[in-house]
């Protein structure tokens, strides 16, 4: 399907979020505290390095050696926040690094105890409150012990709201940061589960949209769906094959040459073109439009247009329907054509059997004027007699059918052309025309003698309908003794070298302006084929036609699957 891109995303996505949440939820915590410890350490290194450059560079600090000690535990610790590998690390070992902050904290605020550098603990009770009830538990003990030890050493004698200050002041830090990690956990289990729920749904309707696709390619007819601002969103796999046939069929950038309407003449104007219409927001259904040139190979497309509409009921663009109806429509113009020509062919020899009935009645007195007026009707009613043969076989299902069944039997098959010659010699001379029997050799050949007496006929009508006045016509038969054949040969005008390929299938006609229904040279070749033969022409533009048939000269086993050509015609 032309929209293979949007699954392939939808499998990308899938796949992305099904990785992103079947990653541990531990490690994710442990990652996420540990890029939290990372940037509160950092800050307090710059705090830590700042307060020892200022007491370095002014020389206040009252006990220098123990501050710097204070001061390489904590950038000690802060190296180690950057090594540690926070998603391999226990639990328990989470706790090492603020507590060692806490004790280098410690160290600078002995080593300069008027500075309130106390205050920096702060920084290692967030991290410690970070880490659940236990971290914020240990931080407040620790801190407020440590902080009561270093008050108590350091002579402190007078205890006011003051000397509580600090460890207050830290421990209101740390509540509100334990209360905020707590939330924002919460919120991040919150998110984890409607992650999952939205990965259950992108999968649902990611297989949902695998099986709409599925069933869009599978079908026959080409689908295109027509985005609301025009684009062109999803092609299936048929009409992608259409725009192969077509060029340009689907296509808003490439024009279409050679659209015509239904009838196949008329040239399709622009603001006609489906998919213009379409765009145009128009709706319509079964529109039938010929693409390509009329004298080359054509392809007729029913093309159906529907609106669709989101669950608001505002527009959701369209989506177009084509299905390939060219079988369809050239049946039906064969079917035309069928009835027509019969219609004509019928009509013609019926109109000159009841004239010629008629002159044979007014002519009892003239017994010669009678009897030729009769011949003249008797041969019309043996020309009515082949046309409905014709369409009778042509209408056979198959050459088994009670129409197409054959007999078979040895046959002399020169008696046979030299009767089918002798019953054309009137309707040749009627165009000068002569029939040559000089080839006729004696040769037998195991056939159905009345069928094979049609494929005479059909083939030596041809000859006399497509030659010119005053032409000739060559019979002549042969064998080998495994193989019969039989030659019909014209010097008639001809076959056109496009007309070839099609000569054999059933209703086509070379000419128009020759009578025939184009059934003779489909059933002569079906005929020949029941047999275990076959029937080829060769032919040169003006100069005239062979027709060759292929007879078994003795009986042999027939094919059991010798059905005739569902598409065979002939050239009249």
């Amino acid at each position: 399907m032309h929209s293979d891109a949007a699954p392939a995303r939808g499998r990308g996505v899938r796949a992305f979020l099904h990785a992103g949440l079947a990653e541990p939820r531990a490690p994710r915590a442990y990652a996420a505290r540990g890029r939290s410890a990372v940037l509160n350490q950092l800050v307090l290194c710059a705090l830590v390095l700042i307060v020892a450059t200022v007491g370095i560079l002014s020389s206040t600090l009252r006990d220098q050696s123990l501050f710097l000690v204070g001061v390489v535990i904590i950038f000690a610790v802060g190296m180690a926040t950057l090594a540690v590998p926070w998603t391999r690390m226990p639990r328990v070992a989470l706790y090492i690094l603020p507590l060692a902050d806490i004790a280098g904290i410690a160290v600078i605020r002995v080593a300069e105890p008027m500075s309130g550098l106390g205050l920096m603990w702060v920084f290692p009770a967030m991290w410690l409150a970070t880490l659940g009830v236990v971290g914020f538990v240990l931080q407040f003990t620790i801190i407020t012990a440590a902080y009561t030890v270093i008050v108590v050493s350091g002579g402190t004698t007078v205890w006011g709201y003051t000397t509580f200050l600090l460890p207050a002041a830290v421990l209101a830090v740390a509540t509100t940061t334990f209360i905020s990690s707590r939330r924002q956990r919460a919120q991040a289990h919150l998110l984890e589960k409607q992650a999952a729920l939205l990965s259950g749904a992108l999968q649902r309707a990611q297989r949902q949209e695998e099986l709409v696709i599925d069933v869009l390619d599978a079908v026959d007819f080409g689908v295109l769906r027509i985005a609301p601002d025009g684009t062109v969103s999803v092609v299936n796999e048929a009409l992608g094959r259409f725009q192969n046939t077509i060029p340009g069929f689907g296509s808003r950038s490439r024009e279409i040459e050679n659209a015509y309407r239904a009838d196949g003449v008329t040239p399709l104007p622009r603001e006609e073109r489906p998919l213009l219409r379409a765009l145009a927001g128009e709706v319509f259904e079964n529109q039938v439009v010929w693409f390509g040139h009329p004298d080359e190979r054509r392809h007729a497309m029913s093309i159906t247009v529907r609106r669709m509409h989101d669950a608001e009921g505002a527009d959701a663009g369209a989506v177009l329907i084509a299905r390939d109806v060219t079988p369809e429509m050239t049946a039906m113009r064969a079917r035309d054509r069928l009835v027509a020509s019969v219609s004509h062919e019928l009509r013609t020899p019926l109109t000159s059997v009841l004239g010629y009935l008629d002159l044979a009645l007014d002519t009892l007195d003239d017994p010669e004027q009678a009897r030729h007026s009769l011949e003249i009707a008797a041969r019309n009613g043996e020309r009515l007699l082949e046309i409905v043969a014709d369409i009778l076989a042509a209408s056979s299902a198959s050459r088994l059918s009670i129409d197409m069944t054959i007999s078979p039997e040895p046959i002399d098959v020169a008696e046979l052309m030299a009767a089918t010659a002798e019953a054309w010699r009137p309707r040749a001379a009627e165009r000068a025309l002569t029939i040559d029997t000089s080839g006729i050799e004696p040769a037998r050949a195991f056939a159905d003698p009345l069928r094979l007496r049609q494929v005479m006929d059909n083939l030596v009508s041809n000859a006399v309908k497509y030659n010119r006045d005053g032409g000739a016509i060559f019979l002549g038969c042969t064998t080998d003794g495994d193989s019969t054949w039989i030659l019909v040969r014209d010097t008639g005008t001809g076959i056109a070298e496009p007309d070839l390929g099609r000569l054999f299938e059933r209703y086509f006609r070379a000419r128009t302006d020759v009578e025939g229904t184009g059934l003779g040279l489909s059933i002569s070749r079906d005929i020949a084929r029941a047999h275990g033969g076959d029937i080829t022409v060769q032919t040169s533009r003006g100069l005239g036609s062979t027709f060759m048939v292929q007879l078994p000269a003795d009986e042999r086993p027939q094919p059991s699957d010798a059905a005739p050509g569902e598409e065979t015609g002939d050239r009249g």
